[in-house]
């Protein structure tokens, strides 16, 4: 266990006190050998570690970064968002710890069992709002319960959201959440028992000028089942491992072959004076710079990449390719 490391000003109290005799050695030896208490309190018991605490902190970094690229150009303003804290509580602290009215979204997220909860500042909630509906997203609107409209934009913000939280939480597991309920009332969403622990991660948010939080609220009887893998070690791991799997590599190709890209023929190029091509008209012949017997250019894309001769396949215009072009492709220096 670390020990206590005194500052040098404390160091210094506790010299001046042994010399004027108010302390004497023996009572700080005293001190020191008796046992360190800790206290503990049972009707809060910590149901997560420090290293999963932390790899929950990681976890929601890359959603915050994710839903900041969203919103920075969905929004097209200047967007800050952090992770601010990872605490464990109990629900009725969390519950109590919320404005009246909030915007409150319950999300299922099978295949792991029970609810969590999405809170969204009001202060937010209006600022993005207003910005999506063409105002400059300064909040300046008294609090109150959202509209119809209202609450129909804000579920799309928390459809994009989650979807965000989804691919930040794919190294650990997948879940697909859906939305069950939204409520403006804390009271109103009960979603385990006042005295079991929930682990809040509070995401600070900045839109423009206006600046608020957004809660998310996971019982721990939805983590249980997967705690194994909240530890960094096993984070680390599984995206590494993801990274290298051959399965991705063969769905990546699969899509890369099935790409379609342009393929031109070029018979040949010139260059002629804007006076020239002013002049020209039907009849007119120009003299291109490739010669009868010479190969014919291919482009993929725009590289050249094959040179061909031309001709036909049945009733159809059609080339041969005679050769590849290596320079330019992406075995060599360029």
């Amino acid at each position: 266990m670390a020990e206590d490391v005194l500052s040098q000003s404390e160091i210094d109290k506790l010299l001046s006190a042994l010399s004027e005799g108010t302390v004497s050695a023996e009572e700080v030896k005293a001190e020191e050998t008796q046992k360190k208490v800790k206290t503990y309190d049972f009707k809060r018991p910590d149901k997560f570690s420090k290293d999963q605490i932390r790899t929950l902190y990681m976890l929601h970094e890359s959603f915050a970064r994710l839903l900041n690229t969203y919103l920075s150009t969905h929004l097209r303003t200047m967007v800050a968002i952090d992770v601010a804290s990872v605490e464990q509580l109990t629900y009725q602290e969390f519950i109590q710890s919320l404005a009246n009215p909030s915007v409150i979204t319950i999300l299922a997220v099978p295949p792991l069992k029970g609810n969590i909860i999405v809170e969204v500042n009001t202060e937010i909630a209006f600022a993005f709002i207003d910005r999506v509906f063409g105002g400059t997203g300064r909040s300046g609107v008294k609090v109150r319960v959202l509209t119809e409209i209202e609450e129909a934009v804000m579920k799309r913000f928390v459809d994009t959201s989650v979807s965000h939280l989804k691919d930040a939480w794919s190294n650990v597991v997948e879940f697909f959440p859906s939305i069950e309920a939204t409520e403006s009332n804390p009271q109103f969403t009960q979603i385990v028992p006042p005295s079991d622990m929930v682990v809040i991660i509070t995401i600070q948010m900045k839109l423009g000028d206006v600046e608020g939080m957004m809660n998310i609220c996971i019982p721990y009887l939805v983590l249980e089942p997967i705690m194994p893998k909240l530890s960094t070690t096993f984070w680390v791991a599984s995206s590494v491992s993801k990274d290298r799997d051959p399965k991705q590599l063969e769905i990546l190709q699969s899509k890369i072959e099935r790409t379609r890209v342009p393929f031109v023929v070029e018979m040949g190029s010139i260059d002629i004076s804007i006076r020239e091509f002013l002049t020209l008209g039907f009849g007119d012949v120009l003299q291109l710079d490739t010669k009868v017997d010479a190969p014919l250019m291919c482009r993929v894309g725009s590289k050249i990449k094959y040179y061909c001769r031309p001709g036909t396949s049945g009733k159809k215009m059609a080339v041969q390719i005679t050769g590849i072009v290596k320079e330019g492709d992406e075995n060599t220096d360029e």
